[in-house]
């Protein structure tokens, strides 16, 4: 809402994120590790295929344990939770 006030409504920044309660800092936000999540995505998808037995715990500490990836195990989840 609060980018829309601005865009098409010609209100300042600060003034939009007052009204809708939102921070400056998340009126600016934007997501960033779209190819990761992705990577990470198909990394899972991959092995849930080949390994219909293993959970994503399993999947995750055989990514990071035997494949070397350090990713956030959250960050991991919420990816394919996206994908599927």
């Amino acid at each position: 809402m609060a980018r829309w006030a601005v865009k098409d409504k010609a209100v300042s920044i600060r003034r939009a994120c007052r009204l809708f309660a939102v921070s400056e800092r998340c009126y600016r936000y934007r997501a960033r590790l779209s190819l990761a999540n992705e990577r990470i995505a198909d990394w899972l998808i991959r092995l849930t295929d080949n390994q219909r037995n293993w959970g994503f715990g399993l999947c995750f500490l055989y990514l990071r344990n035997v494949k070397g990836y350090r990713w956030n195990p959250l960050l991991s989840h919420k990816s394919a939770i996206k994908k599927a």
